[in-house]
């Protein structure tokens, strides 16, 4: 019997810091590189089921109807074109899922019950979070082992991080003593300008070893991707985005002795 997944919530409450984007593509390098994995869309704006290729109007259930009528998981789950990688989509209808759960019983922990009665079939689930701390982000973080925070290379690069560590340190102590920051990875750098190199040196400082090795790149093809329905690996293999996932990729399962 292969021990339980590991799961990892990618978090940062601002938006456009390459959430989706790292979520879609350290999956599908994983996926790539041999291991099975679940990826979690739970953004109301379904950027990582469209990503993926899956027609949001062609969903029957979705991880809304996980979470507010608790409908298995495994009902939900969807094939991608790439191998090993497989998605719960989101759909619209997830924006009124905060709405819906205040008033439910355990509602923090809808997710990691829907998670815990997978079998051993995934090696790690990626959960991909919504740009803010609200019931959503609380129910990955109390369903995740780990959380994944990307920073973007950009002014404000730490702005609202303090905010995403406080309350993971508020969730591990009172819903998931378990959860750890296991990494810090650098998105969308441009290392034509001065800033993008300082931020890196400045994430480096405040967050040591959990800061990742591997820099994504701020790309063409990495925004374009997404409009194609497939992560930069099927898009474009030879890109600078592709080159960068796939090391990404290789650190993560290093980190996880896997590699």
């Amino acid at each position: 019997m292969s021990e339980a997944p590991t799961t990892v919530a990618i978090a940062n409450q601002k938006g456009g810091v390459g959430k989706s984007t790292t979520a879609i593509n350290l999956g599908a390098a994983l996926a790539l590189q041999g291991e099975r994995v679940l990826l979690v869309d739970l953004d109301p704006q379904g950027n990582a089921t469209s990503g993926l290729g899956i027609d949001r109007g062609s969903i029957d259930d979705s991880v809304y109807d996980i979470l507010v009528s608790e409908v298995p998981i495994e009902d939900v789950i969807e094939p991608t074109s790439v191998r090993n990688l497989h998605v719960v989509p989101a759909t619209i209808d997830l924006a009124g899922a905060e709405i819906e759960l205040v008033s439910t019983f355990s509602r923090e922990q809808r997710l990691r019950h829907a998670i815990s009665n997978l079998d051993s079939s995934y090696d790690f689930i990626i959960i991909d979070c919504p740009p803010s701390l609200g019931l959503l982000t609380i129910n990955a973080l109390t369903a995740a082992n780990e959380v994944l925070v990307p920073i973007q290379c950009e002014y404000y690069a730490l702005e609202g991080v303090g905010q995403l560590l406080k309350n993971v340190e508020l969730v591990t102590s009172n819903l998931n003593p378990a959860l750890v920051v296991e990494g810090v990875v650098m998105t969308m750098f441009d290392g034509r300008t001065n800033l993008a190199s300082d931020v890196v040196d400045q994430v480096r400082a405040h967050f040591g070893d959990t800061a990742y090795d591997t820099i994504i790149p701020r790309t063409v093809r990495l925004s374009e991707a997404p409009s194609f329905g497939e992560p930069i690996e099927a898009f474009d293999e030879m890109s600078r985005g592709a080159i960068a996932y796939r090391e990404l990729g290789r650190e993560f399962r290093r980190r996880h002795g896997r590699a």
